[in-house]
C-alpha cells in the first residue's frame, strides 16, 4: 500500500472480539494471565502477549504498526512525547564514558538534553561544526556510538544530506538517528536514504491539531548489530536483567526496538495512554491530505515574505536560490516543507511588534498544527541557549518561525500583513 493508504489501514485488520471497524481504546492498567507458567512466558519475552500497559497495550500497538510501516521500518515504540522517544532512542545505545555526534541544528529542548542533561549521566553530545558530512565525520572519535540528526532542522529549516550522513556513520560502524518530526514520512523517509533509527514527536504533523502529546521510535531493523558486538554489547551479550537474555538471538533485525520496549520504556515508564494512541491515529488518518495544504499554503506565504520590504530575509528551501534547494529536490520530492523562517526589517524590537500584533496566527511553541503558528525561538525555545548557541543552532534576534496551517492562505497573509505594518511603527514616546 502506499503511504496516503497506509495513514488510514495500516496495522489494524478489525477487532476480532467485536468487528469495530474503528481502532477500539484499551482503557486498561493490565491483562488476565492464563496461568503462572503463561505470566512467566510473557515475562521472559518468550511469548507475545500483554503484561501491563506500560509497556504494551491494544491500542498503543496499531499506532506503532501504523507509524512503523508508513516509515517502512521493521517495529515502533509509542511514548508519552517527542522528547521521551529522543531520549529512549539515544539511550538505547550508549552508555556511561559514551558519546554521540550530532549536527548543531536542533531544537531547543533536545540541545539542552544533549548539552546538560545526558552529560550528568555520564554519557557526552559532540556537537559538529555544521550539518555536512564531513563536519560530522571530523567529530567521531573511538568512544561514539551514533550520529544524531533532524532531518528538516527545527527552526533553522536546514535539510540534512542523510544519504551522506548514513553512508559516514555507516563507513565508522554507527547507526544513524533521524528526528523526522517536520519532515513526516508523507514527505520524506530517511530509511530509504540509510538512515537506522527514526524518532517523531507525534504531536505535531502527525497528530495535527495540537490536541495531544506523543512520541515514536521506529527500528529500520537494518543495522548490523552482531558486526559491531563490542560497541553494542547491550544488544549482543546477555543482558543480566532479564536472565541472560541477547536481543540480537531472540529478536533478529528487532532487537533494537525490542530492548528499548523491554529495558526503556518498562523500567523509565514515559507511556502513552490508550486515548493519546486513538486520538493519534485519527489524526495520522488524514495527514496526507494535510501536507498538501500545509505546504502549498507556506508556498504562497514565502512568496509574500520574500516580495514584502518589511521583510531582511527568509529561509524557505522552496526558493531556488536556497542553500537547501538542491536537498529538497532530493528528499522532500522538490517541495519545502511548512516550517519557514524569517527577519522582520528592524531587528529584536521590530520583530517583537509583529510579533504581538499577530491575530490569526497562535503565538505558541508548537508546530504542525492545522492553525497557523508563530514562534519566536530566541525568547523561547531557544531561550536557555547562550547567544553564541543560538548562532550555531541557526537562531538570530530578529527571527520569527512560522508554521504554516491550512487555513485559506489568503487569511494567513493578509494576517502576517498587518502585523508587518505594526511592526514598522516606532514605539510611542513614553512620559
Amino acid at each position: 500500500m502506499r503511504n496516503e493508504t497506509i495513514a488510514i489501514h495500516g496495522g489494524y485488520e478489525g477487532d476480532s472480539a467485536t468487528r469495530a471497524v474503528a481502532v477500539p481504546i484499551y482503557q486498561t492498567a493490565a491483562y488476565n494471565f492464563d496461568s503462572a507458567e503463561h505470566a512467566a512466558a510473557l515475562f521472559n519475552l518468550e511469548l507475545e502477549g500483554y503484561r501491563y500497559s506500560r509497556i504494551n497495550n491494544p491500542t498503543n500497538e496499531v499506532l506503532e504498526r501504523r507509524v512503523a510501516a508508513l516509515e517502512g521500518g521493521v517495529g515502533a515504540l509509542c511514548v508519552s512525547s517527542g522528547q521521551a522517544a529522543l531520549h529512549y532512542a539515544v539511550l538505547n545505545v550508549t552508555q556511561v564514558g559514551k558519546n554521540i555526534v550530532s549536527v548543531p541544528q536542533l531544537y531547543g529542548t533536545t540541545h539542552t538534553l544533549f548539552a546538560h542533561v545526558l552529560p550528568q549521566l555520564g554519557m557526552n553530545v559532540r556537537f559538529a561544526e555544521s550539518d555536512q558530512p564531513s563536519a560530522i565525520e571530523a567529530a567521531i572519535n573511538d568512544d561514539t556510538q551514533a550520529i544524531f540528526c533532524e532531518s528538516v532542522g527545527n527552526p533553522a529549516g536546514n535539510i540534512c544530506d542523510l544519504e551522506g550522513l548514513a553512508r559516514i556513520a555507516h563507513q565508522y560502524g554507527r547507526p544513524l538517528i533521524v528526528d523526522n518530526t517536520v519532515a513526516t514520512p508523507i514527505l520524506l523517509r530517511p530509511f530509504d536514504y540509510g538512515a537506522d533509527i527514526v524518532v517523531h514527536s507525534l504531536t505535531k504533523f502527525m497528530g495535527g491539531h495540537g490536541t495531544t502529546l506523543g512520541g515514536i521510535i521506529v527500528d529500520s531493523g537494518k543495522f548490523p548489530w552482531r558486526e559491531h558486538a563490542a560497541r553494542f554489547a547491550m544488544l549482543t551479550e546477555p543482558d543480566p536483567s532479564y536472565q541472560g537474555l541477547v536481543y540480537v538471538e531472540r529478536f533478529g533485525a528487532a532487537a533494537y526496538i525490542a530492548r528499548c520496549r523491554s529495558v526503556c520504556l518498562r523500567t523509565m515508564g514515559a507511556a502513552l495512554s490508550p486515548l493519546s494512541a486513538f486520538l493519534l491515529l485519527q489524526g495520522i488518518e488524514t495527514v496526507a491530505v494535510r501536507i498538501d495544504r500545509h505546504i502549498e499554503n507556506a508556498r504562497r506565504v514565502a512568496e509574500f515574505l520574500r516580495g514584502n520590504p518589511l521583510v531582511e530575509w527568509i529561509s524557505y528551501a522552496g526558493f531556488a536560490d536556497s542553500p537547501y534547494h538542491g536537498l529538497a529536490q532530493k528528499y522532500l520530492r522538490g517541495r519545502g516543507c511548512s516550517l519557514l523562517v524569517f527577519g522582520v526589517r528592524g531587528g529584536l524590537e521590530a520583530g517583537c511588534r509583529f510579533y504581538n500584533a499577530l491575530r490569526l496566527v497562535k503565538r505558541v511553541v508548537n508546530l504542525g498544527d492545522t492553525k497557523s503558528l508563530a514562534c519566536h525561538p530566541a525568547s523561547t525555545t531557544h531561550r536557555q541557549l547562550s547567544a553564541a548557541e543560538q548562532r550555531k543552532a541557526g537562531v538570530t534576534p530578529e527571527m520569527i518561525r512560522l508554521s504554516i496551517g491550512i487555513e485559506h492562505a489568503d487569511d494567513i497573509i493578509d494576517d502576517l500583513d498587518q502585523a508587518l505594518k505594526q511592526s514598522a511603527r516606532p514605539r510611542p514616546p513614553t512620559g
